[in-house]
């Protein structure tokens, strides 16, 4: 597509906060070789920057779990009846679901019946839990457009055309992050022991999380008074959440930050955070990190009961080299006192802190491979 057309458009569905990520930075690849691409869909601000227009916002799909998404499901519905309607009449060249799989997958099948093409960029979790879901995963989708190794080739054993690009993340975040620089940026001093709370950027996460992210916090600064915690809040409704379980605690001792995580990240000693991407984040940025996370539980006995896992390890790092390198923590072993114990081991253990470094460095390299732009061209080639 040297001489792209101005009728070249592309239509997306993206998830909540990672997904307006990943798509912003598929849409900035999209144009260096599509000038006058149109792009238009379910996006955030940071696709809106990237010159999406917006039909409906990325947050609108932050629900989760297998049971939860039942009291949002009219509006959802509704919602994929309107955008199916939509793109059916404006007639993209290709459809692009960017995570939010339980929502673009059904939405991709719907529209490929309609005579569009379809991608999935950000494979499901099909390889680790429910696994039957591939096949249809495969009638829905052209091409799945996978950020971690392992998942194409567990594709390409189904027979399901898909294609591992690399992480954008890890074409982001540099292989050395300047703690320096960001401890100046945050106003923390040089010398402090600094812990990072990121307790996820849905807000089911942030209810079912952040009073035991809290609760830890307390916890290590009853033993440790010096340590210094920052929690950057993924969205207002976040920090909402968030502030009003600092009050009801109560504990304060925490600075808040709109955003700016992967800055935090970087200046933290070690990190508490929720299994997801974020924990993505927190590798390459080569922190210490203990991964903590709970389902309702309705969800969490239908998981154990039905056998759906069918992986050792919840967590992306854990995941990725294939031991348990990172402490993580599920459901009721989720407590104060486990998390504040596990993160004073990580803060505290030089050898183990140097050990994690050289695999998250090993593991940054495998992912760096400029995700985005290897997505884009394979996009525009299927479009051709």
């Amino acid at each position: 597509m040297d001489n792209p057309s101005a009728s070249l458009a592309i239509g997306f569905v993206a998830g909540e906060s990672s997904g307006d990520q990943l798509g912003a930075a598929l849409i900035h690849a999209l144009r260096q070789r599509a000038p006058r691409v149109r792009c238009y869909g379910v996006a955030g601000s940071r696709m809106h920057s990237a010159g999406c227009e917006v039909w409906a916002d990325a947050h609108e799909l932050s629900v989760m779990g297998l049971f939860e998404p039942l009291r949002h499901l009219p509006r959802l519905v509704r919602l994929r009846k309107r955008l199916r309607e939509r793109f059916s009449a404006e007639r993209p060249q290709v459809f692009v679901g960017i995570d939010a799989p339980a929502f673009n997958i059904g939405l991709a099948g719907q529209l490929k019946r309609a005579g569009l093409k379809t991608v999935q960029y950000v494979s499901p979790q099909v390889w680790a839990w429910r696994q039957r879901r591939v096949r249809s995963i495969g009638r829905a989708c052209d091409l799945v457009l996978c950020l971690l190794p392992f998942e194409a080739e567990f594709y390409t054993r189904h027979g399901v055309r898909a294609l591992f690009v690399g992480h954008p993340l890890a074409d982001q975040i540099p292989l050395e992050v300047d703690r320096a620089g960001a401890r100046r940026a945050l106003g923390l001093e040089a010398g402090a022991s600094v812990i990072a709370l990121l307790p996820g950027s849905r807000l089911g996460e942030v209810e079912r999380l952040g009073r035991d992210f809290l609760a830890a916090a307390r916890w290590i600064q009853a033993r440790r008074p010096a340590v210094r915690f920052v929690a950057p809040m993924a969205s207002a409704a976040v920090r909402s959440i968030f502030e009003q379980q600092m009050r009801t605690l109560p504990f304060h001792d925490v600075m808040l930050v709109d955003g700016r995580a992967q800055q935090v990240l970087a200046a933290a000693d070690a990190v508490l955070v929720a299994s997801g991407t974020a924990t993505l984040e927190t590798l390459l940025s080569k922190r210490p990190m203990v991964v903590a996370y709970r389902f309702a539980p309705f969800t969490a006995h239908a998981i154990r009961l039905l056998g759906l896992v069918k992986v050792p390890y919840f967590s992306q790092p854990n995941l990725l080299v294939g031991r348990a390198l990172v402490p993580e923590f599920f459901q009721r072993q989720v407590t104060p006192e486990a998390l504040g114990g596990a993160l004073l081991r990580e803060l505290d253990d030089d050898a183990r802190r140097q050990e994690l470094q050289r695999e998250f460095r090993r593991v940054h390299e495998t992912l760096r491979r400029g995700g985005a732009e290897r997505a884009a061209r394979a996009i525009l080639e299927l479009i051709e």
